[in-house]
């Protein structure tokens, strides 16, 4: 039941007032649960190179609760995925850009000369 959270789900609730361990716990969620996907989540996003979160695990209780442990396994993996998918859109909004930016100069060039002979 807890490792279906979908992705979908958490860009929602990063975008809202209401945090994720509050709407974890209102669904039903263990504490333990939402305490791991919270420090998961700031780990999976430091992992992906994100400079404002921080990695964060307690290990005694990463080890000793399997409801924290699979908090974090779940939060570390959406956080992190969505960190690179974000980046990835961002690389591929600039990429597109350039691109649009050269073919405008490409057309500019080429009307110059069809006009002026240059």
């Amino acid at each position: 039941m807890w490792r279906s959270l979908p992705p979908l789900l958490l860009a929602l609730l990063l975008a809202g007032c209401q945090s994720t361990h509050d709407y974890l716990l209102e669904q039903g969620y263990p504490p333990a649960y939402a305490d791991g996907f919270r420090d998961g989540c700031s780990s999976g996003r430091q992992a992906n190179g994100s400079i404002s979160a921080g990695f964060s695990k307690d290990v005694p209780r990463y080890l000793a609760d399997r409801h924290y442990e699979g908090g974090w396994d779940d939060g570390f993996r959406q956080c992190q995925a969505m960190a690179a998918s974000e980046e990835r859109r961002q690389y591929e909004q600039q990429r597109n850009e350039d691109r649009d930016d050269d073919w405008q100069q490409d057309k500019s060039r080429g009307t110059s000369r069809a006009l002026f002979g240059h």
